[in-house]
């Protein structure tokens, strides 16, 4: 994995930040990570607290779903595999927004349409 090095020059004052805000660029990055994090979120939220809801309040999960192994155990770990997988599925979109993000620089700093 490369690792990015920060730039120590510092930002243009050129740049107008409200032309990049509402360039067709910026936009794009905004809704490619809306499209992304808002449904893997609410996913996140949906099966992290199923746990805590439905061995509250019924008793579906006390059945055993591997020998003495309740499927509230077997629901426990899968959150663990959740979370994992989420991180990286995140990580690898995480490179693509920045180089969306690297080219709308660009852009902005030579001026162009961006």
């Amino acid at each position: 994995m490369e690792m990015k090095q920060f730039s120590s020059e510092p930002p243009s004052a050129s740049i107008n930040y409200s032309e990049v805000v509402q360039s067709s660029s910026f936009q794009q990055l905004m809704r490619e990570k809306r499209r992304f994090i808002l449904p893997f979120s609410l996913f996140f939220l949906a099966f992290y607290f199923a746990l805590p809801i439905l061995t509250s309040y019924s008793k579906v999960l006390n059945t055993p779903a591997i020998g003495s192994v309740s499927w509230a155990w077997v629901f426990a770990f899968a959150q663990f595999i959740m979370t994992w997988t989420l991180c990286m599925l995140y990580s690898k979109r995480a490179a693509r927004f920045d180089e969306m993000v690297e080219q709308i620089r660009q852009e902005a700093k030579e001026g162009g349409n961006v």
